[in-house]
């Protein structure tokens, strides 16, 4: 197996995303090390919020939201996961499993901003943070859920069974045009490029290929016993909890329901489906995310 490294030049023109570029090495186990890349704007003091992507997106999905957290006070962090975005990629997709990359984010996370954080999550980003909430609770503030679940098994809906095989067997994986499909609003082509970016062949795009299969949505896959010991500790997370789902998601849409009536901190929060409003909701909908993210961290007494 090869850890691949994006070149750097395939992110030299990419709309909208002046960030720095920010550097961790993972050790990935296995005597292997790989470098995580991450958006750190903001004072290094200021009250941190960590903005999870999921699958096949980066970083740059977050590029509407960044300012206006900033601008409301927050250190915000948004790592591309390992597979993803400027982060090195392991070019085996048996290599990525659903515990190695709660590993590897946990990490991050307790070397770059140990102190308790807000978070957003969406989609794969849920599935890594909401297990993260579970297991230190404490290190969280508050928590904005979006187009995400923490699934523990049961019956996998068409939809995302259907996605599932064509993620595995696809030919032509395109990466860009399929962040345009699952989005209410028109990509333009620069963005479409943006997220082609990070997987310039094949190889590449092991973690975003093996990523839909490890969802562990049916009883017996790895992560569902995981899952169902992390229920009880999510549960009784009473901290505010906010979901802000998008009513065009075929995949996620009416998931909500289980975060909000199971999760001690969701009941009476204004929890939201918002309208004009795909799977990549940061794409379509960041104003109002960004929005709910500052409101719920001001419940929270996390932000001034």
């Amino acid at each position: 197996m090869e850890i691949l490294r994006t070149p750097a030049e395939r992110f030299a023109v990419i709309p909208d995303f002046p960030f720095a570029e920010n550097w961790f090495e993972v050790d990935l186990g296995d005597g292997l090390t790989a470098r995580q890349h991450y958006v750190d704007e903001g004072p290094a003091d200021a009250p941190p919020v960590l903005l999870l992507h999921g699958e096949p997106s980066w970083s740059f999905l977050y590029r509407k939201m960044i300012p206006i957290l900033v601008d409301a006070g927050f250190r915000v962090l948004a790592p591309d996961l390992i597979g993803f975005g400027k982060s090195d990629k392991p070019d085996d997709p048996e290599f990525y499993t659903y515990a190695r990359h709660v590993e590897w984010l946990t990490q991050w996370r307790d070397a770059i901003e140990p102190r308790p954080a807000a978070l957003f999550c969406q989609d794969w980003g849920g599935l890594l943070g909401l297990r993260m909430v579970a297991q230190s609770p404490e290190l969280f503030s508050c928590v904005v859920a979006s187009n995400t679940f923490l699934p523990a098994g049961g019956t996998p809906s068409p939809a995302f069974l259907a996605w599932r095989e064509f993620a595995r067997t696809s030919p032509d994986f395109a990466i860009g045009p399929l962040l345009d499909r699952a989005t209410a609003t028109a990509r333009t082509e620069a963005e479409i490029a943006a997220y082609d970016a990070p997987f310039p062949s094949e190889p590449y795009k092991a973690g975003a290929r093996a990523f839909p299969g490890l969802v562990p949505v049916e009883d017996g896959m790895p992560g569902v016993e995981e899952n169902k010991r992390a229920w009880p500790a999510l549960a009784a997370y009473s901290k505010p909890f906010l979901t802000l789902f998008g009513e065009d998601d075929p995949i996620t849409k009416g998931s909500e329901r289980f975060l909000i009536e199971r999760i001690a901190g969701a009941a009476g929060q204004p929890h939201l489906t918002l309208p004009n409003c795909g799977h990549f909701c940061q794409e379509d909908q960041p104003v109002a995310l960004a929005q709910g993210v500052i409101e719920t961290a001001r419940k929270a007494g996390h932000l001034g």
